[in-house]
């Protein structure tokens, strides 16, 4: 989905460069917690059982109320710490993913993939026949599906859609990375390698088998996953477990590690359509300009994050053993994926256990 950046914003927000945020595993000892795959069952850690801070707890609402948030939850161990609704927004109220359900389209391809119904490293034709693009047979042929996971497929990044007379050459796949839409074109290989269509193989190989809600739905040009809070948050914590629901593999783990590592050369920031923070650099949407430092410089080193549109957020932190996630409208004017909310945002999080 279209991310419109202003360049000076961006400069001004995140060419700072930070300290380490890394820290070693601080989080409780206790297993990881699965809530039941029904029901509204979830266990809770109360902010005094951790020793956090409480009154970092309240200036972090007030900033999400004041941001146009929806909703919000932070997970501990798989334990809900924080759980809030604004707005007139419920726990049973879907709201869009936005670009951060990239992230699911990236877990069924590597579901696919462990399925043996397909393998990232063929190209895109294998699948859907030539003839996809509007560029040469012997371009076309370059791009792999592992081109369109990490954003290297070449393609002109200018138009949303993904219809062939708009898929036009602009560079050798693998050569250039730009934000595009053409990502999509993956659930039409899931469709094509499964004989199912897109959502029914999705519900059935990851929906259904960690209790989530939703459906896709379609928003303009685009279909896009919309469900509820904590729907999301399953998502996160089946990421935080490296694609594990409890001792169920949901993904493997080797496709888990190659999707939230760099990926490519050009854009560090990025795995598999997954965002990831504490590297050299990184590159943001709509921009070939590179950026030093961290995506988010106030977060851990070690999150890697799924971003949308109108600061759609799951952020999941390996070393705290912590989920978080932000629904909502756009925190400011801007509607970027990446902004200054962010940087602020984690600020206010840090507050809470430092």
């Amino acid at each position: 989905m279209k991310q419109f950046i202003c360049i000076t914003l961006i400069l001004l927000s995140f060419s700072a460069c930070s300290k380490d945020t890394t820290e070693p595993d601080t989080a409780p000892t206790e297993n990881m917690y699965f809530p039941p795959l029904t029901g509204t069952t979830w266990e809770t850690k109360s902010i005094a059982d951790l020793k956090w801070n409480q009154n970092a707890v309240q200036p972090l609402l007030d900033y999400l109320e004041l941001k146009n948030s929806k909703s919000f939850i932070i997970l501990v161990n798989g334990r809900i710490v924080l759980e809030n609704y604004f707005n007139r927004h419920t726990a049973t109220t879907p709201w869009y993913w936005a670009s951060a359900g990239k992230t699911l389209t990236s877990t069924v391809t590597g579901i696919a993939q462990q399925e043996n119904l397909l393998h990232i490293n063929d190209k895109v034709s294998k699948y859907l026949g030539t003839g996809w693009t509007s560029e040469t047979l012997a371009k076309e042929d370059l791009i792999t599906c592992k081109h369109l996971l990490t954003m290297t497929s070449g393609l002109d990044d200018s138009a949303d859609d993904v219809e062939p007379a708009n898929l036009i050459y602009k560079a050798d796949a693998g050569t250039r990375w730009a934000y595009h839409n053409v990502y999509v074109k993956l659930q039409d290989v899931v469709e094509k390698a499964s004989g199912q269509k897109w959502e029914t193989y999705f519900n059935s190989k990851l929906r259904d088998k960690i209790g989530m809600n939703g459906n896709w739905v379609q928003l303009g040009a685009n279909s896009v996953y919309a469900s509820t809070t904590r729907s999301m948050a399953r998502f996160g914590l089946l990421m935080l477990n490296k694609g594990k629901w409890e001792n169920n593999t949901i993904l493997n783990e080797a496709y888990f590690n190659e999707a939230t590592t760099t990926s490519q050369n050009i854009n560090l920031g990025y795995g598999y359509l997954w965002w990831l923070n504490g590297k050299a650099s990184y590159h943001l949407p709509q921009s070939q300009l590179t950026f030093q430092g961290s995506v988010i410089p106030t977060a851990p080193n070690d999150m890697f994050m799924a971003l949308g549109k109108n600061d759609q957020k799951i952020y999941v932190i390996p070393s705290k053993k912590m989920v978080v996630i932000r629904m909502g409208d756009a925190a400011d004017s801007e509607n970027l994926a990446l902004s200054d909310f962010d940087k602020t945002l984690w600020k206010k999080i840090n507050a809470l256990y430092q």
